[in-house]
């Protein structure tokens, strides 16, 4: 048995604003060497810690703005957030809940915290991580996956120690509802005090940790706090997570995208070229039409 060792344990970053309604840290890509290559597939990871937003007659949030290349994801862990695209999905998700998003080929969307929760303030927690496609599905279908909390299947710890509620990938035989195209497990472990939980994950994985209640040791060694994000090296295949208090932690494990990535702005392609000719379809309408 090989154990995967600890490369990194980040505190977050500056928080800025994303519209008006997201107060986030950019963990990835960001400070020390997280760029897009280092945690492929998983290309960006914006994390609003909790954070009180007061009520508000509009509700905050991103307008209307395009995608290309690549799926965004958004967990929620506190509030409520809303979702409209061109393709004409629509959603809202609450506190553990998933939007999964491909935007592919092209797609417009905007997000925006839910009416009532907006109306009434409180508490606003969410990652949004960009998970990047390979060459063969960039100009795919946009296609849109609602993860609503009776759809996530949950593994029991043992002794009463807490759950892990997979999202994508696989956990101790349990397969998570989201679909995605390249390999990616996508887990939120919810901890007790003092339990313990083990991960195992191909060793050329990139693989990373948020903790975003509690705090926790990695393999009994590295204490993680709230709101830290820790990067493994891609030595070995266990680990194991012990929290030090009740502990929520999202656990991101991919297998890497070997391609090359061009990125501006919303767009991410392969080629300069190819980011020259998103430009130009967006500006063309090709996205479709979203008010």
């Amino acid at each position: 048995m090989t154990t995967k060792t600890v490369e990194l344990v980040m505190a977050p970053p500056a928080p800025h604003y994303v519209g008006d309604g997201f107060r986030v840290h950019n963990f990835i890509p960001g400070a020390y060497r997280l760029d897009m290559q280092r945690m492929s597939p998983f290309i960006m990871l914006d994390y609003n810690s909790k954070f009180y937003f007061p009520p508000a007659d509009k509700p905050r949030g991103v307008d209307v703005h395009p995608h290309r290349g690549f799926e965004t994801v958004t967990i929620a862990y506190k509030g409520r957030v809303a979702h409209h695209d061109s393709a004409g999905n629509s959603g809202i998700i609450g506190e553990g809940e998933v939007q999964w998003m491909t935007a592919a080929s092209g797609i417009l969307h905007k997000e925006y915290h839910e009416e009532a929760f907006s109306a009434a303030g409180g508490d606003f927690q969410m990652a949004q991580l960009w998970v990047n496609l390979p060459a063969r599905h960039k100009m795919s279908p946009p296609k849109y996956q609602s993860i609503t909390r009776d759809q996530i299947r949950r593994y029991p710890l043992p002794d009463d120690g807490g759950h892990i509620e997979i999202i994508a990938g696989n956990y101790e035989g349990i397969t998570g509802a989201a679909s995605t195209f390249t390999p990616v497990h996508l887990l939120n472990a919810h901890l007790k005090a003092e339990a313990t939980a083990p991960f195992s994950f191909p060793e050329h994985y990139n693989t990373a940790l948020l903790v975003v209640e509690g705090s926790i040791r990695i393999n009994g060694r590295e204490k993680v706090p709230t709101d830290n994000f820790a990067l493994f090296d891609n030595d070995g295949e266990h680990f194991s997570i012990t929290a030090l208090e009740n502990s929520v932690v999202l656990v991101l494990s991919g297998e890497p995208i070997a391609e090359p990535i061009a990125a501006h702005g919303p767009f991410v392609m392969n080629t300069r070229a190819e980011l020259a000719q998103a430009f130009e379809d967006f500006h063309r309408g090709k996205f479709g039409r979203l008010s």
